[in-house]
């Protein structure tokens, strides 16, 4: 339930947006004109009863709308009602960002956990254009000033941008290569320690081939430096990790590891006890799973 200050503000915005006077919205619940005006006043929040079927006469008139929205912050709500936020006295606009329904979740994650995972990585994955060879990007992690936990990514030149976004003991990521333009997405296991050493889970971004092929791979990311506080200093040492050759040595990646990146799926591994579908379940997730092994880290 939300509070009595924030659920007025919400309250009263609603009744605006949806040209409701408060006795017509009390006709339709069929409740007392003066209940109305103490929930408009803050003076008291609807009980659970009234609260649902205010909120199921919302959604009569704004698809989807659940008791979960009141839960969002006034500037959310003013765009899941249709308003503008900038026209709501006292409210500056919503940050430029992802214009995800769920960003406050994601915000607040963030604000508990996002420093775990503060850091330069190297990542690990199957060459998709060379098979039986490995790449390694590099990577930086960093808390933005809208509050998400930004990505920068280098692979032999090339440049990827976006946002590492926690939620649920995952993290999220929504990337774009800025070379060519390719959009890169994620989902990771996350962790539950002070600092994030091994990231793993399953990507998805298209191949540099001719169709630009969208293909999903197993993909790892190892913790190799903490950032600085200096973010010149910080952005100097991301550029001089991405200018390396991304090229993993023939034989450098140890054989525990290469099992964890390629697996066997569909129906014939499915009739031997293997995976259907590319997964990444906690059992053999790198990050929550089993410790990291000498014999994987090489």
């Amino acid at each position: 339930m939300p509070d009595m200050s924030a659920f007025r503000e919400k309250f009263t915005l609603a009744l605006k947006v949806l040209s409701l006077s408060r006795g017509r919205l009390a006709a339709d619940l069929g409740v007392d004109k003066s209940v109305v005006g103490r929930w408009a006043t803050g003076a008291v929040t609807p009980s659970a009863h009234n609260m649902s079927r205010l909120t199921a006469l919302i959604a009569g008139r704004v698809p989807h709308f659940t008791q979960l929205d009141w839960d969002r912050s006034l500037a959310d709500f003013a765009v899941l009602m249709g308003a503008d936020p900038a026209a709501i006295p006292g409210l500056e606009p919503p940050p430029p960002g992802l214009p995800l329904a769920i960003l406050d979740q994601v915000r607040g994650t963030t604000t508990l956990r996002g420093a775990a995972y503060e850091g330069f990585f190297r990542s690990t994955r199957p060459y998709v254009l060379n098979p039986g060879r490995f790449l390694h990007d590099h990577g930086m992690i960093r808390m933005g000033a809208n509050g998400l936990l930004e990505l920068r990514m280098g692979t032999g030149g090339t440049f990827c941008e976006g946002w590492m976004l926690p939620l649920h003991n995952q993290i999220i990521c929504v990337a774009a290569d800025v070379t060519s333009g390719a959009m890169v997405f994620g989902i990771f296991n996350g962790v539950a320690t002070p600092k994030a050493e091994i990231l793993d889970g399953l990507a998805m971004g298209s191949a540099l081939d001719v169709g630009r092929t969208p293909t999903a791979f197993v993909m790892m990311f190892e913790r190799i430096g903490d950032l600085s506080g200096d973010r010149e200093a910080d952005d100097a040492r991301f550029l001089e990790l991405a200018a390396r050759d991304p090229m993993a040595p023939e034989g450098s990646i140890p054989q525990a590891l290469r099992d964890h990146l390629l697996r066997d799926i569909g129906p014939a591994q499915l009739a031997l006890g293997g995976d259907l579908l590319l997964q990444m379940p906690l059992l053999r997730s790198l990050a929550r799973g089993p410790a990291y092994r000498e014999d994987a880290r090489g």
